[in-house]
């Protein structure tokens, strides 16, 4: 089995946890439809936003892990800002038996046979978030699986094939609601390669 078969299989079933709850929100709803958005279309979006990122379980990558009274909780004073700077994680450990893929306890950071991947901050920040990002490359984004819509390929567990299937008002929803989070400053690490296996 080749590496890109099993990372295909692994990110189907990394998805495949996403699909109930992401089949109930791209029901049919009364969000707004068109292209200009005014005043009212805006808030409109950003509340059916907020519902989407709800549903669809994004804080459960993209808002760290703390230690709660019952074991581990997000930290919702960390919300979608994705992995912690500060936390360097060590090298991986390698895959055993039927153990294929590892998650950090931060609930933030990811290793299997793709490497290392870590949730990214989806506040609005210039530097470190979606600040600098527009409306089309985050759409682009969904769409085509790759960073800004021509980058890098996203890495799992982002369900990248059921966030496609949104269609165009609920993402522009998404990344409305994005947009209205106050920015947070926190650069996630950069993904890290699998390693050569052909020495």
């Amino acid at each position: 089995m080749t590496r890109t078969h099993t990372t295909s299989i692994l990110m189907g079933l990394a998805i495949a946890g996403f699909s109930g709850t992401l089949l109930l929100a791209v029901a049919p709803g009364s969000h707004s439809t068109g292209t200009g958005a005014t005043p009212d279309q805006q808030r409109t979006r950003v509340e059916r936003g907020a519902h989407l990122v709800k549903t669809m379980g994004c804080n459960d990558c993209h808002t760290p892990l703390k230690m709660g009274p019952r074991g581990p909780e997000p930290d919702f004073s960390r919300a979608l800002t994705g992995h912690p700077a500060e936390v360097v994680m060590p090298p991986a450990p390698p895959p055993a038996g039927l153990w294929a893929w590892h998650g950090a306890a931060t609930g933030t950071a990811f290793a299997g046979p793709w490497g290392v991947s870590f949730a990214a901050n989806l506040t609005p920040d210039k530097e470190t978030g979606l600040g600098a990002w527009t409306e089309e490359m985050f759409i682009a984004t969904m769409r085509t699986g790759r960073h800004q819509g021509k980058g890098r390929p996203i890495l799992p567990p982002m369900p990248v094939q059921i966030l496609a299937a949104l269609d165009e008002e609920d993402m522009k929803s998404v990344f409305a609601y994005l947009q209205s989070l106050a920015p947070v400053k926190n650069r996630v690490p950069a993904p890290v390669d699998p390693a050569d296996d052909r020495k």
